[in-house]
């Protein structure tokens, strides 16, 4: 586990309570899963390029993808170490990002329980992608 991976989890844990709320970006109105995501970046010094025009089905995984590489994540494989995040399809034209905690756990925004939670979930087939902080740019931010 990187540092930074460990901040990224330890402050998406911080938002478990948050309100689900789609597109958003702000812990006091409410998140969703890529919120989530960006929030947690947000906490440990960096600044997040959100993706637009998405809705909770979607066809294609291109701007989950273009989010990724834009806020310096990289790809990764493995077992989910704490502070990955993965893109996984829970159903047919659903794509979703979780933050890994370790051990299976999770913190995700949950659009049915309508706030973000932290949930052991066992992945019944590999996530569409993988991302951890990228070692050099960990080396950038703040301390």
């Amino acid at each position: 586990m990187s540092t930074r991976g460990g901040e990224i989890a330890s402050a998406a844990e911080t938002l478990i309570g948050t309100r689900f709320r789609l597109h958003g970006r702000n812990p006091e109105t409410g998140l969703d899963c890529i919120g989530l995501v960006g929030q947690a970046l947000e906490s440990c010094g960096r600044r997040v390029h959100y993706p637009q025009g998405y809705t909770l089905r979607n066809m294609d995984i291109a701007r989950w993808l273009e989010f990724a590489g834009a806020n310096g994540l990289r790809d990764c494989a493995g077992p989910a170490e704490r502070g990955h995040i993965l893109l996984t399809q829970p159903g047919p034209a659903q794509h979703h990002l979780l933050i890994a905690l370790g051990g299976g756990q999770f913190v995700h925004a949950h659009a049915g329980l309508r706030r973000v939670v932290s949930q052991r979930i066992s992945l019944t087939r590999p996530p569409l992608a993988q991302w951890r902080v990228e070692p050099d740019q960990e080396q950038s931010w703040p301390l």
